[in-house]
């Protein structure tokens, strides 16, 4: 009876082992079907930035940045292969999608400076992002006062190829460097961190740090965008995919994405090892932010205004709140989160209702920062307003907005906030005699599975219908509010 028990065992891990086997050969045979690689797939540019670099100063970095671009036309778009010469490609010179379009390359660190600055403001985009998407949020700072940096973080801004190789540590110095400089140029002046996705990731990874090294820079407070904060678990398998890849020699695999790159500041292909980078500095941030609550000193973290939609596809929103702002003592810390649309025909049709845990942060007596929610003012009206309730208080204000819903709108979503309705790449409307590509509202119309590009990347929304508030109360909380 033993041996037929010890039988079954034998046979039955064999079968699951088995079928791991086979479920493993189907998912590197999914992944190899997809497109072939390109030249800004696989082209290795040396010239980047890393945490082992040389540089020891801002100067030096802008140094670096400009050989890196020089050999990115000798090695990118001096390559390409003639069927890739097309109308739209970024790598294409005078294509549609390319940045020498534009009166700046905006793929490049920007620095915007100012005689008497009112306080130093440093921009940090997100993953597989560019300045761009900072930049209008910039420009408005600068007008107000600012010394602006608007940082181009290693691995970003060139080929897609960049985020195969470039780790959190290359970014996080990268931040430092640009900080120095910035501290150097206001002076006294208040310094501040804007970070959208990794780069809010970024701003509160240097933020513990300054908590542990007194020699830094001190910042005066982080605005945080959709800040990547906590992802999805299944973000720790994506470096076993890689590794796989490399292990069976298939190039296929460090890629979760393989798509035509058609957006000028963007990639809109994705590595594997972004994805591990995000996994990495998140689980980074989490642990510090342990080790630093049990030694008592998060007393000291500066003062954090974050902005997140309540349903976001990338970064987790519980973890903003529960993974960050709960975790800090009160200090002037303000969490805004933007509601879905709660008319009565989009409530009716979601899969999740994120209201609860909405409700139980206005119903937390404890809540130990500023809870704000932009939200319609009744189920029956699109006109917004502000509920909002102070750290470890209960009473809730209500606030009228000159805001309301767009048509057709039932959320925002992770890349939409940082972006007004006018901007010209990723806004509502087209704008007027334009020769570069427009990727705001496209509205494509046929059979699924015809275009290379998904259409969940054309139907997700690019521009904030609510970015005049994000943008006031940004420059407010930087002390740029009255100029």
């Amino acid at each position: 009876m033993i041996t037929l028990f010890k039988h079954c065992v034998k046979a039955l891990l064999y079968g699951i082992i088995g079928g791991c086997v086979v479920l493993v050969i189907i998912f590197v045979l999914f992944l190899e079907n997809r497109p072939e690689l390109k030249v800004w797939h696989e082209v290795k540019l040396n010239n980047e930035f890393t945490a082992n670099s040389p540089a020891k100063s801002f100067e030096d970095y802008l140094a670096i940045e400009d050989q890196l671009f020089v050999q990115l036309y000798e090695r990118v778009y001096k390559r390409i292969a003639s069927e890739d010469r097309r109308h739209i490609n970024r790598y294409h010179r005078n294509s549609l999608s390319d940045p020498g379009r534009w009166s700046f390359n905006w793929n490049r660190t920007f620095e915007f400076s100012t005689d008497v600055p009112r306080a130093g403001v440093l921009l940090l985009h997100g993953m597989s992002d560019s300045p761009y998407s900072m930049r209008i949020l910039g420009k408005r700072m600068h007008s107000a006062g600012a010394w602006v940096i608007g940082l181009r973080l290693p691995g970003h801004g060139t080929a897609p190829s960049g985020l195969v190789r470039v780790k959190w540590e290359d970014m996080s110095a990268a931040v430092r460097l640009a900080v120095l400089h910035l501290r150097e140029k206001v002076g006294e002046s208040p310094l501040f961190l804007v970070g959208y996705s990794n780069g809010g990731a970024l701003a509160v990874n240097y933020a513990l740090s300054m908590l542990e090294d007194s020699t830094l820079p001190q910042v005066s407070g982080l605005v945080l965008i959709s800040p990547s904060i906590g992802v999805t678990p299944v973000a720790a398998l994506a470096k076993w995919q890689e590794r796989l890849g490399r292990l069976v020699g298939l190039n296929k695999l460090a890629w979760n994405s393989i798509l035509p790159e058609y957006a000028p500041f963007k990639y809109n292909s994705f590595a594997v090892n972004a994805g591990n980078q995000v996994y990495r500095i998140t689980n980074e941030i989490r642990s510090r932010l342990e080790a630093l609550g049990a030694a008592r000193k998060l007393n000291r973290f500066p003062p954090t205004l974050a902005f997140q939609s309540v349903v976001d596809a990338t970064v987790s929103t519980q973890a903003v709140s529960n993974g960050l702002f709960k975790k800090l003592p009160v200090n002037g810390h303000e969490l805004v989160l933007f509601d879905i649309n709660r008319v009565p025909e989009v409530e009716q049709i979601l899969i999740k209702d994120p209201k609860t845990a909405i409700d139980a942060m206005f119903q937390d007596l404890n809540l130990p920062f500023t809870f704000s929610l932009v939200t319609n003012a009744s189920k029956k009206s699109y006109d917004m307003i502000v509920r909002q309730k102070q750290a470890e208080n209960s009473k809730i204000n209500e606030t009228s907005l000159d805001l309301k819903w767009p048509q057709g709108l039932y959320s925002l979503s992770h890349v939409a906030l940082p972006f007004p309705i006018n901007d010209p790449l990723y806004g509502k409307f087209k704008p007027g005699n334009s020769t570069v590509i427009y990727l705001g509202n496209a509205d494509l119309r046929g059979e699924r599975g015809v275009l290379q590009i998904p259409a969940e990347d054309m139907l997700r929304l690019r521009w904030n219908p609510f970015y005049p508030y994000l943008e006031k109360r940004a420059l407010e909380f930087v002390r740029l509010g009255n100029p």
